[in-house]
């Protein structure tokens, strides 16, 4: 028994800690009620006068001092079969891309993507979100290899609005959230875009390069969050 009462005594130690640090988590959707409407009034501003460097600017300031480091909600969505899932069933980091079916990728991003997943599924999970229809979801999801999870939210069903609003009207399509196995995000990056006069092997180079540099540099080390980490913007 008293062999007993120091690892107690120290549970009671150890417990309130805890719950302090669950106390003081920033979830993602406080974190744009936060931040976000200065980031909309500014941003409008810069696209108004054509700014498309300053929108860029404000949208990286938004991720990097607002958003990162805050822990993204228990968001659920379904899966092919329409059963539902929810985000913290991904116990891995999570490479999170949110699109919709008329989002038009580069010619190279997909391939791309397909062998990165072949490279990295043990360590990392991989999450395609539509913001579709089962039917058009299922229709998509035959580009994606089986490494990769293809999900949606369709818009028209009223229990997906609290997710539609939050992840793509917020900050738009496509965009990729780099979350660690806690769901704390470590980057948000909007998508590539390139010229229509690349080759395939440019296209497929370059995203395949930018893709893997969020992986590598976030999710593989699944670093702790750092204010003064330095971040590779796509845009």
């Amino acid at each position: 028994m008293t062999k007993l009462l120091p690892l107690f005594s120290l549970l009671l130690l150890v417990s309130p800690i805890f719950a302090q640090q669950e106390e003081n988590k920033i979830f993602f959707s406080e974190a744009l009620g936060l931040h976000l409407p200065k980031y909309e009034s500014n941003a409008e501003k810069a696209y108004s006068r054509r700014d498309y460097k300053e929108a860029t600017r404000l949208f990286d300031s938004l991720v990097e001092y607002g958003l990162n480091g805050s822990y993204m909600n228990n968001f659920q969505f379904n899966q092919i079969n329409s059963k539902e899932v929810s985000l913290y069933d991904f116990k891995k980091p999570t490479y999170l891309i949110t699109y919709a079916s008329w989002c038009v990728t580069t010619e190279g991003e997909i391939p791309a993507i397909n062998e990165l997943a072949n490279k990295y599924s043990n360590e990392i999970d991989f999450i395609i979100l539509f913001w579709d229809d089962q039917k058009t979801t299922k229709k998509m999801a035959k580009s994606y290899n089986k490494n990769i999870r293809v999900l949606y939210v369709n818009e028209l069903n009223n229990k997906g609005a609290y997710v539609v609003s939050q992840l793509k009207h917020s900050l738009g399509l496509p965009t990729t959230f780099l979350l660690n196995k806690d769901k704390m995000i470590l980057d948000i990056r909007r998508g590539v875009t390139h010229s229509l006069n690349k080759s395939f092997e440019e296209s497929f180079d370059l995203n395949y390069n930018l893709i893997y540099d969020g992986i590598a540099n976030h999710l593989l080390s699944d670093k702790k969050y750092n204010t003064n980490q330095e971040t590779v913007a796509i845009n």
